[in-house]
């Protein structure tokens, strides 16, 4: 129940990335900014929490390329994503991306080497149909800017993959420290280029937020994936539609739409199907 609870806890802390990001996008902030605070903040935060305790091991790994392509793939996850944001609501943006499972199932066959059966791969394109029915790419109403949406749920699908790959070889600490290190040496000579200052008190506050929701985030899904199985916890990021709707409504004014709502229910549902298909599968391995 602990487990589930921090958990709860990290998807809340997603919420709030996201929230502050959006807000400070409305704002006027570009979205290389944005980006850029996210990660130094994390970055920061990161060497607060590991630096007493692990000291210089922290900056350690046994598989740095792939840690640093790992960063670099998530970096631009998020740029897309928060550029995504500027321009859609932020039901739309987290729906699309409770698809990610579906990808990585997907991506795994070629790169993990992993198996796939027929019927994992048929619930993938059913989920994939609960996508369709949300970015609506026949209709005039199609928005151009889901497109980011789309490039940031490949890249946070491959950012899970290649954090399967380092979880065998490096401590959490080591990879914050990459995920977050890298981004803010990428972004650093762009973002003083293009920086602009908080002009109050509530940009300065989001911006902070973001460093601090992201640190904790990660680190609380770390800690609650010791505590209990990934497929325990799994479903819990679900959680986050009732917090990016709440917080949707009473910032933005924003309400999710019926294909918003369908398309989101095919998702889920094809998600936990997917889950229940890979619980199964481990029970008859055992």
């Amino acid at each position: 129940m602990s487990a589930i609870f921090l958990m709860c806890a990290a998807v809340f802390c997603f919420t709030l990335i996201d929230s502050s990001a959006k807000w400070l996008a409305t704002a006027g902030f570009i979205s290389l900014q944005v980006t850029f605070v996210r990660y130094l903040g994390h970055f920061f935060s990161s060497i607060i929490i590991f630096w007493p305790q692990e000291k210089s091991q922290i900056f350690n790994s046994k598989s740095p390329y792939v840690q640093i392509a790992r960063a670099v793939i998530l970096m631009v996850g998020t740029f897309f994503n928060f550029l995504a944001l500027k321009y859609l609501s932020l039901n739309i943006t987290v729906a699309i991306f409770f698809a990610a499972p579906l990808v990585v199932s997907i991506l795994s066959i070629p790169i993990l080497g992993e198996k796939v059966p027929l019927k994992n791969f048929f619930a993938v394109l059913v989920g994939f149909l609960g996508v369709l029915i949300i970015i609506q790419p026949g209709r005039v109403g199609f928005q151009f800017e889901m497109l980011y949406s789309l490039v940031a749920l490949f890249c946070a699908s491959m950012y899970f993959i290649l954090t399967r790959v380092v979880a065998k070889v490096d401590l959490n600490s080591v990879s914050q420290i990459y995920s977050s290190g890298i981004p803010t040496l990428l972004l650093l000579p762009f973002a003083l280029y293009y920086w602009v200052w908080p002009s109050s008190y509530f940009e300065l506050l989001a911006m902070a937020v973001m460093g601090l929701a992201a640190t904790s985030g990660h680190s609380f899904t770390t800690v609650a994936h010791s505590w209990a199985k990934a497929s325990t916890l799994a479903p819990v990021i679900y959680v986050q539609l009732i917090f990016m709707t709440a917080i949707s409504w009473l910032m933005f004014d924003h309400l999710p739409t019926i294909n918003t709502i369908f398309g989101t229910i095919v998702i889920i549902l094809t998600g936990l199907y997917l889950l229940g298909l890979e619980k199964r599968s481990r029970t008859d391995l055992n």
